[in-house]
């Protein structure tokens, strides 16, 4: 698990004036501490080893939370969640995704949302957030 993701996120509750509830932070430990993408129901199934009867809403208001100031990322096509890198947090996210073994790696391609936003400008677009998800083998299951 990463303190220094936690000790960032609880600096960064402090200086933005927002409430690090236990649930919330909570959620980040678990995900910052899966070695996968953790599903909604499986961070709720570890959640509730640390609160009495956590419900589903408790864990989307989390995520919720967790992914508007950039602390998780979601992954659409698994549908499940990962901590942010640290120092790197974000609107837009690219992803290397291990079809066999499931590993998801982010990787920081920055200049990639000029480009976008400029593509999409050019098309009279405008970008509320994007994603961008490769599926393939890492080199450990390639190889």
């Amino acid at each position: 698990m990463s303190t220094s993701l936690l000790n960032a996120y609880d600096a960064y509750c402090k200086e933005a004036r927002l409430r690090a509830s236990e649930p919330r932070r909570y959620v980040l430990e678990i995900i910052a501490s899966a070695n996968k993408p953790a599903t909604a129901y499986e961070i709720l199934d570890e959640l509730g080893k640390k609160l009495k009867s956590p419900k589903p809403p408790t864990v989307y208001r989390a995520l919720d939370s967790l992914s508007e100031h950039g602390f998780i990322h979601r992954i659409e096509s698994l549908n499940a969640y990962i901590a942010c890198e640290e120092g790197h947090r974000h609107k837009g996210s690219q992803f290397m995704i291990c079809d066999s073994c499931g590993q998801v790696e982010e990787i920081h391609l920055c200049s990639a949302p000029e480009t976008l936003q400029k593509q999409a400008s050019n098309k009279h677009f405008s970008v509320q957030y994007w994603n961008v998800e490769l599926h393939g083998q890492c080199g450990q299951c390639a190889g």
